[in-house]
């Protein structure tokens, strides 16, 4: 499958997954997620963006930012080569502290933002580190009770959510976190993805809304499937499109399956070209050929 594009909406709100390589610890000690704190109050006041809430596992962290108008990628990037050299100047290693790239999801706020909050405040309960998220210092749930200051965290947005006036918006919240603890039947909300696109974690309606025309839905259509249409379309066979064969309506039938598996995030171009055997090279100026004839 091709790798996900990252979603750039200015103003958006993400959760952020950052994992250890190979599921190994990021964190090794109280100073090296003090650090981490510092880095994101950096980053945050350098980009202009927020953060609604943070949860510091052992090997991987969540974080719920607000961009501005810089992309994510951009604070990531800083966030985790900042923290990564630091950390293996200390511990005098070399190779990759983290897990390729940060994962995201854009949220639709007026549907999952409470939701999100707690679910990343009881990581450290599910992990069963702790029996209560009270217990664990390194989440932002203590920042929502009012009772520790950590002033790069965002905490009015989502109380306000719960009620206008802030101590009953925070007893809203403790009973809020209290009914997860006694329900063990509650979810991550992440499960609700949508089922089209798993990088947004809203409604089709959401994604329109937020993307606007250059979203669509992921196309439940395999590779075969798509070359089964064009076989049809174009009044060839499968065969013929795997041949080392160029003329006009093969060319057209096997830019035509491209077009398709790219629009509908079926396949990437590589695995096209492995599909046809061709190099995928060709197939590309092939498609932009088309692309300019088609201006």
């Amino acid at each position: 499958m091709p790798r996900p594009l990252r979603l750039h909406i200015p103003g958006a709100m993400y959760h952020v997954t950052l994992r250890g390589n190979h599921q190994q610890a990021i964190f090794f000690t109280v100073t090296d997620r003090l650090r981490m704190n510092l880095l994101f109050a950096e980053v945050l006041e350098r980009f202009e963006a927020r953060l609604h809430a943070y949860c510091y596992m052992t090997n991987h962290l969540h974080a719920l930012i607000q961009v501005g108008n810089e992309p994510l990628g951009r604070l990531m990037l800083r966030i985790a080569g900042q923290y990564a050299r630091m950390t293996q100047a200390r511990l005098q290693t070399t190779g990759h502290l983290f897990e390729k790239r940060y994962y995201p999801v854009l949220v639709d706020t007026d549907a999952y933002l409470l939701e999100l909050v707690r679910y990343m405040h009881l990581n450290p309960v599910r992990a069963k580190m702790v029996s209560s998220p009270a217990e664990y210092p390194w989440t932002s749930h203590q920042a929502y009770l009012g009772t520790r200051s950590d002033p790069w965290v965002t905490t009015d947005f989502a109380l306000a959510v719960l009620a206008s006036e802030r101590d009953a918006a925070i007893g809203a919240y403790e009973d809020f976190v209290r009914q997860a603890l006694s329900d063990p039947d509650i979810r991550s909300p992440l499960e609700h993805r949508n089922a089209s696109d798993p990088r947004i974690l809203g409604s089709d309606d959401f994604a329109r809304r937020m993307l606007g025309a250059q979203w669509k839905p992921r196309s439940r259509k395999s590779l075969d499937q798509l070359i089964a249409e064009s076989c049809q379309i174009f009044a060839v066979t499968s065969a013929e499109l795997e041949s080392p064969r160029r003329d006009a309506k093969l060319v057209t039938a096997r830019i035509w399956v491209v077009n398709q598996a790219l629009e509908g995030r079926v396949a990437s171009l590589s695995a096209v070209a492995r599909r046809f055997n061709r190099n995928e090279s060709s197939l590309r100026r092939s498609l932009g050929r088309r692309l300019v004839a088609a201006e």
